[in-house]
């Protein structure tokens, strides 16, 4: 593994280890979804949001700014995360840590989209349940944004 990428990798899978929620329901998946897009709103940031499980969309935002090519990406984004079971921009610098282009073959476009922006949520005992993504932003800004908002989420859920 290329040593550049090693410290940031080992960062990402250690905060995938602690974003790991007691329960996650339709309740919980608004509960997120209606924080993420008031952070945005706070913050201005033109974003679509999407929360998900496989075959069902769980909580959807299109803020103004938003344009139709962030749905690509979420879909993409998204597809990789409940495929793989690590955020997207873990699964990009894994990849680029063993100089592989994963479109090419493994996980191809336009059906995955290997860029951060997409982190899986797991619940104890259960595993990934639903991918939470963000695009709008640059890809390591959307992934930043949708731990930021798991993390409170997780924290709201122990404090209750």
């Amino acid at each position: 593994m290329a040593d550049e990428h090693s410290a940031t990798i080992a960062a990402l899978e250690e905060e995938e280890r602690e974003l790991v929620l007691p329960r996650f329901d339709q309740s919980d998946a608004w509960q997120l979804g209606r924080r993420l897009a008031e952070n945005a709103l706070q913050s201005g940031h033109a974003v679509a949001i999407d929360i998900r499980r496989r075959g069902l969309i769980l909580f959807r935002a299109a803020l103004q700014g938003s344009t139709p090519d962030q749905e690509y990406w979420i879909a993409g984004k998204s597809a990789a995360v409940l495929r793989m079971e690590a955020s997207s921009r873990l699964l990009d610098l894994r990849f680029a840590a063993f100089g592989l282009d994963a479109t090419t073959g493994w996980l191809p476009a336009p059906e995955y989209a290997i860029t951060g922006g997409s982190v899986p949520v797991r619940v104890v005992g259960v595993g990934v349940v639903a991918a939470v993504t963000v695009s709008g932003l640059s890809s390591e800004a959307d992934h930043d944004f949708v731990v930021t908002n798991l993390r409170s989420h997780l924290h709201a859920l122990a404090a209750s």
